[in-house]
């Protein structure tokens, strides 16, 4: 996610094989088949074709209208659900998200560790690829750094080991140390694989030969992509993913909701959404979002899977939309099970490519 800074505080805003496995959904919905898990890059790793997003799950800053209770925790608890329920079982968090210098804040991974220990003791047999990450931040220095904060994370989400570990951001400086502590990481047996975020093509070279002089495969690299945001196609990053076998993950997929049809330039999302995703903007949207949902009423699909399925043909990419409810996260199970036609896909990227993209992450570039 993108890093979103508030009052001190910070909130982050391949080649793969597959093997066919089947998610029983919960009483009183019908089976669902999922389609093929990925092999996350080089690594070992298989997780589901969509997973996740946790970013919100706690948030005070960006999410939630600024507070966090109860009624936001069910909420986050039965998308939680839902999701494995469905078969979306790769869920994506992060030790800043939910930062508990924010007032009011739970940080996200407490409440996942929270969710799948209460899962488990229903259903001890319940698989959970669980991904999180390493925040850059200019005091931290080296390897130990790294693995220091991955310890601290794993006691908030109570487990001995968690499936990918990311660097969150490139850090103003000690890049190489950071690499070093991911693989010190896998070779702890403290994950399963490891990935970075917001990585431009150069330093992804750089930390996919580093890793590599240990044997150790770079799994993914996360990064803001969606139909109206497609600057990883632009800067290289997503040709080298290709290249070097690294899965692309794709966050904001839709947009922060705004490929959902929600929101035109008469309703503009709220808070600091709005001043991203402007009246402006949103008309300039308008064409795309029409063709969008016509292309959704053939398939008797909504905007968001039209959206989300967009991305999964693009090859190598997993999709880790924001659950925050149950709904959300039964819609975003429908994205799977179909593809657009390659016309279709010509044809949304034709349409899109007239819409100037919002700014993105500035560490992208570095």
């Amino acid at each position: 996610m993108a890093l979103h800074i508030n009052s001190g505080c910070f909130t982050v805003m391949g080649h793969c094989r597959v093997q066919r496995v089947k998610a029983v959904a919960s009483e009183g919905s019908a089976n669902v088949t999922v389609e093929d898990k990925l092999k996350l890059g080089g690594s070992d790793l298989k997780v589901s074709t969509i997973g996740i997003g946790a970013w919100s799950w706690g948030d005070t800053t960006y999410w939630n209208n600024f507070q966090w209770n109860d009624r936001n925790e069910k909420a986050a608890r039965d998308a939680f659900n839902t999701s494995i329920d469905g078969g979306l079982t790769f869920i994506d968090t992060a030790e800043v998200y939910g930062s508990g210098l924010a007032f009011g804040a739970v940080n996200s991974e407490t409440l996942l560790g929270r969710f799948i220990k209460e899962r488990k003791q229903k259903d001890p047999n319940v698989e959970v690829e669980v991904a999180t990450k390493f925040a850059a931040l200019p005091w931290r220095l080296g390897r130990e750094s790294v693995l220091s904060a991955l310890k601290d994370s794993l006691d908030r989400l109570e487990m001995t080991s968690v499936d990918l570990y990311q660097l969150h951001w490139p850090g103003v400086w000690g890049n190489e140390g950071y690499i070093d502590g991911l693989g010190d990481a896998v070779q702890k047996g403290l994950v399963k694989a490891v990935g970075v975020s917001n990585y431009s093509e150069n330093r992804l070279r750089e930390a996919y030969k580093q890793l590599k002089k240990r044997g150790i495969p770079l799994a993914s690299n996360q990064v803001n992509y969606s139909l109206i945001y497609r600057v990883p196609e632009e800067n290289g990053v997503k040709k080298a993913c290709d290249e070097l076998g690294i899965t692309l993950i794709a966050y904001s997929p839709i947009a922060q909701g705004v490929l959902t049809g929600k929101y035109t330039p008469r309703n503009p999302p709220s808070g600091p959404r709005g001043r991203i995703y402007t009246p402006e903007f949103l008309t300039k949207l308008q064409p795309l979002l029409k063709k969008i949902t016509e292309i959704g009423e053939k398939y008797n699909k909504t905007s968001t899977q039209v959206s989300l399925n967009w991305l999964v043909a693009q090859g190598n990419v997993v999709p880790i939309p924001g659950a925050k409810t149950a709904e959300q996260a039964e819609e975003f199970k429908g994205a799977l099970g179909w593809r657009l036609t390659n016309e279709e896909v010509a044809e949304l990227r034709s349409l899109a490519s007239k819409i100037k993209p919002v700014i993105g992450f500035p560490v992208e570039k570095l």
